[in-house]
Order: C-alpha cells, then structure tokens, then sequence
C-alpha cells in the first residue's frame, strides 16, 4: 500500500469533527509512509487533509479538471498538481494512481466516487480495497441503505462486503491494509479494464 485516494467534500461540513478526523487519516497515512492522491482542491475536507499531509512531510497529488480550477482553488503547495481536462480523466487518473480508496464524508460528488469505484469493483475491474470513514456515524444511514438493497437481492451480500467502513482513522487505515481480494472470475476482461483504469 503506497498511495490511497481520498474522496471528501469541498466543504469542512457543519461540526469540527470531520476536520479533526481528516488530519488524524492524514496522520496515519503519513505515519504508515502512504502518499495522498485526490482532487486537488485547497477548500474544504480537500484542503485539510491535504495540507497536514503536506505539514507532516507526507506526499500528496492532486487531479483537478481545468474547469475546476478556479472554483475549487487548486491547491499550490501539492507535490506534485494534475490538471486534466475533465472529470472522467480526473476519476480515472486518479483510480490508477492508487492503490486503496476511502471516502470521508462529503456530498454529492464523493459519494459518486465511492460509487464509481465500488461499482467497478463488484464488475471485476479492479481488486483495491474500498473504505468508508464513518466519522460520527456520518454514512450510518448508506450503510442500512445497502443492507436494505441485499435484502431486497438487488446486491449480494459478498459484493456489500467490499466496502469497509470504520470510525477511527487508524482502524480504517488497518483494515484496507489488511484487505485481501476475493477469489472470484472478472465479469469484464482485462482490455477493457484497462481503458478504465
């Protein structure tokens, strides 16, 4: 585990505690010697976590689309910024950039992230481990939701099971380090994964 990307909101959300849980993934991820990938912004959950990545003396690279730029402010003090041109080579450079995703909380667009990646990975696109930051129970009520979407059968119980979510930064951290792939037969094949990914 070399590089995670982290989907989060451009906004630090209505309590500190998301801020606070923000640097402290930081902190494990710069402790465990793994570089930050996500979007690129210097607002928001974004900006946090990828300035004390950068106060610790971690890595962080930043995808951000051109049109972007200006609205979400691109963050200046990155290791290295990518600016692409829009947001489906900034979602696929960032998935290959990566070896895990995790996703704290945010809005519309992180939860079409978590989404993208967690839909690719039930398709057998890709094998990373996927983690949610539950922080103060913030994905409680997505959680329940996927579990209703097993009971109904629209999703299976294995492919539920690939999203790990944790409340605690480090346990989180843990436990996409831990993560082992299931043995199971791609859906797509390796051509077109490729072009994905």
């Amino acid at each position: 585990m070399k590089t995670l990307c982290v989907y989060c909101g451009s906004s630090v959300g209505a309590s500190p505690v998301y801020a606070d849980a923000a640097r402290s993934l930081a902190k494990a991820m710069v402790d465990d010697n793994i570089a930050l990938v996500y979007g690129g912004g210097n607002v928001g959950l974004m900006g946090v976590i990828a300035d004390e990545v950068m106060r610790l003396g971690g890595e962080a690279t930043g995808i951000i689309p051109k049109a972007l730029m200006d609205k979400e402010v691109g963050h200046s003090g990155l290791t290295r910024l990518h600016i692409v041109k829009d947001m489906h080579e900034r979602k696929a450079m960032m998935a290959s950039l990566s070896d895990g995703f995790i996703a704290m909380p945010g809005g519309i667009g992180t939860l079409e992230e978590l989404f993208e990646v967690f839909t690719w990975s039930q398709l057998g696109l890709h094998d990373k481990p996927i983690g949610l930051l539950n922080v103060e129970g913030f994905y409680d009520g997505l959680i329940a939701f996927l579990q209703h979407i097993v009971d109904e059968r629209f999703l299976r119980s294995e492919q539920a099971a690939l999203l790990i979510h944790q409340s605690e930064p480090n346990m989180l951290l843990k436990k996409i380090k831990d993560f082992v792939p299931p043995v199971r037969t791609k859906m797509l094949d390796a051509v077109t994964a490729e072009k994905i990914l």
